[in-house]
């Protein structure tokens, strides 16, 4: 994936400023930065949701397999199966797991029962949520703890086989033993998938990325393998931010 002076605009706002950077694939991408600096704008930026924000408006390109998912003739719906996007908090559909994760499955007709329900069992393996949930399929997602649904929400992502996984702050509202699952499920995940995560934890950044992209005020200040950019960063601003300097 590839974005090119992407600009973007909330009405005469603009959030974004001139950004260009290189997502790797299967490899895990951490985005920071104080609150308000773009982190999240550009993650959405990365497979259209922020067209449904009204006045939005965005410039550049931003490239996946070479196609500019801001095409005039490229369809926003196979955009968001091969851009996949699981949210901050949690948002389970009040209906069973199985439904949940078939969801996005049953939209599409082509799927037959087997093939749904086979797609549906990996996409629970590959989220590491099976062996909990095996023998409750048809039960309620809501029945699930905190972690367990983000995990849920993931396997959901999963499911269409998308080629890259955004995740928006994954573990901000977990307690400390999710995060450590969702953080292990991040490295397992990232041999089949690119992954782009925005996370206010700098420990998290550290520990998760094989990158790290730093903003501040709407532009990208500094982009590095993260153990450059957390012990010898190349521009004071990134220094001061990852050190607790600022923000």
């Amino acid at each position: 994936m590839s974005v090119r002076n992407l600009n973007f605009y909330y009405g005469g706002v603009q959030a974004l400023k001139n950004v260009s950077l290189d997502i790797l694939a299967n490899r895990v991408t951490a985005l920071i930065g104080p609150s308000g600096c773009g982190k999240t704008t550009f993650l959405r930026c990365l497979n259209r949701m922020n067209d449904i924000v009204e006045g939005a408006h965005v410039e550049g390109k931003i490239l996946v397999d070479g196609e500019d998912i801001y095409g005039p003739e490229v369809d926003v719906v196979q955009v968001r199966r091969r851009v996949g996007m699981v949210f901050q908090k949690s948002n389970p559909f009040p209906k069973t797991i199985f439904e949940n994760v078939a969801y996005g499955l049953k939209i599409d007709s082509s799927y037959s029962k087997t093939e749904i329900a086979a797609r549906v069992e990996k996409s629970l393996k590959d989220a590491a949520l099976w062996n909990e949930i095996a023998d409750r399929l048809h039960h309620s997602a809501m029945e699930l703890s905190g972690g367990q649904q983000q995990r849920l929400c993931i396997a959901r992502a999963l499911a269409v086989e998308p080629e890259v996984l955004l995740m928006d702050e994954p573990a901000s509202s977990l307690d400390p033993i999710a995060t450590q699952k969702i953080e292990e499920l991040i490295q397992e995940l990232k041999k089949q998938y690119t992954i782009v995560i925005v996370t206010h934890n700098m420990q998290q950044a550290a520990r998760a990325s094989d990158y790290t992209a730093f903003f501040y005020l709407g532009e990208l200040i500094e982009m590095d393998h993260t153990e450059m950019i957390f012990t010898k960063p190349s521009i004071k601003k990134t220094e001061d931010y990852v050190t607790g300097g600022f923000g």
